[in-house]
C-alpha cells in the first residue's frame, strides 16, 4: 500500500484513502445499512480533473506501466473500412435546434469480462459527470452493433411520435412516458431538464427504425450490451463537438486494448445535413517543439535535452531531440486533450523529474511577509486564553442544520446559513453560524474526563451577506465554554472581563464595553447578557437553556460566552 502510495505521488496523483464498500456505506449510512456489503479492499484514488485518460483502470495502469517504463505506450491506429462497408450515422437538420453535433466509432471484435464491462460502464458514467457537464455538453450511446444494421439516423421528433423500450424496462413508452417514469429515478432524473421543455426530443434509429437511443436521457433496451457483445457501436452526441471528439477518443482509446487486434478502431462516417461526411474517431496525433532550455528555467532544474525527452516519455507524451539539441520534439496523443499549450509540456516534465527532487532556492525577490493582523490577534488570544486555564478545542467547519437550529432553540430561517448544495453525510449540511454547537459537540464526547470542562475556540463563522461577491462572509468569533456541577457563570463573565483587559478595553459606556440583560433561544431566560463594544453588538454569554443541554446528550449546567473579536483588529 506504501508503495502504491508513492507510485501515485510521484505520477502527480493521490491515493486518497483505502477503504472498502462496506467501510464507504456504514460512514454516511451507520453500521445497520453496511451489513452485507463488500468487504474487497478498495483504493480510492484522486485524478486531477484534466485527466480524462486516468478515469478509468485500463488508462491508469498503462499510465503507471509507460511511467515505470515498464511498456512502450501504445500506438493507437484507426481502420477505415472499405468503401461502402463501414457504419455511417446520418444527421438529419431537425437536430439543429437541440443536439447538432454527433460523433461515432465501431470497436471491433471485443471480449468483455465482468470487470472490463462494469469499467466501460463506470468510465462513461464519470466522463457523463465531468466533462460532459452532466451530459449537458456530450451524451455516450453504446450499443451491441449485431442487433442492428446501419446506416444509422441522428434526427428529432414530437415525444408523442419516439416509441421504444427503455434499457432494463420491460415494456414499450412513449418519449412522454418515459419522462414521466424518470421523474423518481435517483439517477435519470438529473438529466429530464436537458430537453424537456423542447418540443422535438433527439433519437438515433437503425435501418430497420429500431431505436438506438433518445440522447442524453436513457438508451434502447434492444442495444443492450452484454459479456457476449463482440462489437461495440458508440455514438456521442452533443452541443459542443470538440468534447464530444474528445470524449469519443478516450472511450476507443481506453478499451480497443480488448479487441481482437489491441489498440486498433474502425472508424465510422458521419454525414451532416449540407451533405458533408466526416470520418471519426479523429484520433489525431500532433508534434509541439519545444526548447529544453524553456523546461529547465519554468521548473527549475538543469536537465540534458536527452534526459528531459526521456522523463516527457515517461508521462506518454514521446519525445526525441532535434536539431543538433535545440529542440525537444513532442508528440501529443490522442489521449492527452489537456495538452493544449507548452506549459502543459513543461508540467509534465516537472512530474516526471519529481516535485521533491527540485532543489529549493531563495527566491530572487525579496518580499516582506507580515501576518495578518486578524490572524495575529486570535493567536494572542489563544495563548492568554489558555494561560486563564481553558484549553483550547477545533472543531469542523461544518455542521448539521440541527446543530445551529433545532439544538438551540432556533429557526433554520432565522440563521442566515449557508447551506451545501449536495452534502455527503448528515453531519456536513451546513456551515456554521456559531461557535457553540462545536464545543458543546466536543464535551459531550469527552465526558469522561474530570470535571470542569473548560474549553473555547477562536475560529471562523459563515453567514450569508447578499452584498458580497461570494454571497456570504466569515466572522473571526472566540466562543468559551463552562462545564461543571454549578454553571458558573461568574467565571465565564470573568473571562470575559480578562479578554477585555487584554484588549484594553476599559469598562464603561463611551469608548469601553458593557454588558446588558438579553434574551437568547440558547440561553437560561434571565441569565443571559449581550455584550457592547465599540458601540456595537459583539455577541452573548449567559447559562445554557437546560433543553440544549439534553438535545447535546449533557447532563450537567454550563454556560457560555460567544463574542466577535473583529472590531478589535
Amino acid at each position: 500500500d506504501e508503495e502504491f502510495d508513492e507510485l501515485c505521488f510521484e505520477f502527480g496523483l493521490e491515493l486518497d484513502e483505502i477503504t472498502s464498500e462496506k467501510d464507504i456505506i456504514s460512514k454516511e449510512k451507520g453500521q445497520e445499512k453496511a451489513k452485507g456489503a463488500s468487504d474487497v479492499v478498495l483504493y480510492k484514488i484522486d485524478v486531477p480533473a484534466n485527466r480524462y485518460d486516468l478515469l478509468c483502470l485500463e488508462g491508469l495502469v498503462r499510465g503507471l506501466q509507460v511511467f515505470k517504463e515498464r511498456i512502450n505506450l501504445p500506438r493507437y491506429e484507426k481502420i477505415i473500412p472499405a468503401k461502402g462497408e463501414g457504419q455511417r450515422l446520418i444527421v438529419t437538420e431537425q437536430t439543429a435546434q437541440i443536439r447538432p453535433h454527433a460523433v461515432a466509432a465501431v470497436l471491433r471484435n471485443i471480449t468483455f469480462t465482468k470487470d472490463r464491462y462494469d469499467s466501460f460502464i463506470d468510465l462513461q458514467e464519470k466522463l457523463h459527470q465531468n466533462i460532459c457537464r452532466k451530459r449537458a455538453l456530450v451524451a455516450i450511446g453504446t450499443h451491441d452493433l449485431d442487433t442492428i444494421s446501419g446506416p444509422f439516423t441522428f434526427t428529432a421528433k414530437a415525444p408523442s411520435e419516439i416509441k421504444f423500450k427503455p434499457l432494463n424496462q420491460s415494456k414499450e413508452y412513449t418519449a412522454s412516458q418515459i419522462m414521466d417514469l424518470y421523474k423518481t429515478d435517483s439517477h435519470l432524473r438529473h438529466y429530464l431538464h436537458l430537453i424537456e421543455s423542447k418540443p422535438r426530443y433527439p433519437v438515433i434509429y437503425d435501418s430497420n427504425g429500431v431505436v438506438l437511443s433518445m440522447p442524453p436521457i436513457i438508451n434502447g433496451d434492444h442495444t443492450k450490451i452484454s459479456l457476449n457483445t463482440r462489437n461495440v457501436f458508440i455514438e456521442c452526441t452533443g452541443t459542443d463537438i470538440t468534447k464530444a471528439k474528445i470524449v469519443l477518443d478516450i472511450i476507443v482509446t481506453m478499451f480497443s486494448e480488448y479487441c481482437e487486434k489491441p489498440f486498433t478502431v474502425e472508424a465510422a462516417e458521419v454525414v451532416y445535413p449540407n451533405g458533408k461526411t466526416h470520418i471519426y474517431p479523429e484520433l489525431a496525433y500532433r508534434t509541439e517543439k519545444v526548447k529544453p532550455e524553456y523546461i529547465n528555467k519554468k521548473v527549475g532544474i538543469s536537465e540534458t535535452p536527452s534526459s528531459l525527452a526521456k522523463l516527457l516519455t515517461r508521462m506518454c507524451l514521446k519525445s526525441h531531440v532535434t536539431g543538433n539539441g535545440n529542440h525537444i520534439e513532442v508528440e501529443i496523443p490522442p489521449t492527452r486533450a489537456d495538452i493544449i499549450h507548452a506549459c502543459d509540456i513543461v508540467e509534465d516534465a516537472a512530474i516526471a523529474y519529481g516535485y521533491n527532487n527540485i532543489q529549493m532556492v531563495i527566491p530572487k525577490t525579496y518580499t516582506i511577509a507580515n501576518q495578518l493582523p486578524l490572524n495575529k490577534l486570535a493567536e494572542l488570544l489563544r495563548l492568554d486564553l489558555a494561560a486563564a486555564g481553558f484549553t483550547e478545542a477545533l472543531t469542523f467547519a461544518l455542521c448539521s442544520q440541527e446543530d445551529i437550529s433545532d439544538k438551540l432553540g432556533m429557526d433554520i430561517s432565522a440563521t442566515g446559513a449557508v447551506r451545501i448544495a449536495n452534502p455527503k453525510t448528515a453531519e456536513f449540511q451546513v456551515a456554521r453560524t456559531t461557535l457553540l454547537p462545536g464545543l458543546l459537540k466536543t464535551i459531550s464526547a469527552n465526558r469522561k474526563m474530570p470535571l470542569p470542562l473548560k474549553l473555547f475556540e477562536i475560529s471562523d463563522i459563515v453567514v450569508k451577506d447578499p452584498n458580497t461577491d461570494v454571497g456570504a462572509r466569515n466572522y473571526r468569533h472566540l466562543c468559551a465554554i463552562y462545564y461543571n456541577k454549578s454553571p458558573g457563570f461568574e467565571i465565564i463573565h470573568g473571562l470575559l472581563d480578562r479578554v477585555m483587559q487584554l484588549l484594553e478595553v476599559p469598562p464603561n459606556e463611551e469608548n469601553g464595553y458593557t454588558i446588558k440583560a438579553a434574551e437568547g433561544t440558547a440561553f437560561f431566560p434571565g441569565r443571559c447578557a449581550e455584550v457592547f463594544a465599540k458601540g456595537q453588538s459583539i455577541g452573548k454569554l449567559g447559562v445554557i437553556h437546560p433543553d440544549v443541554i439534553t438535545k447535546f446528550e449533557l447532563t450537567m449546567p454550563c454556560s457560555a460566552l460567544e463574542i466577535n473579536i473583529e472590531p478589535f483588529v
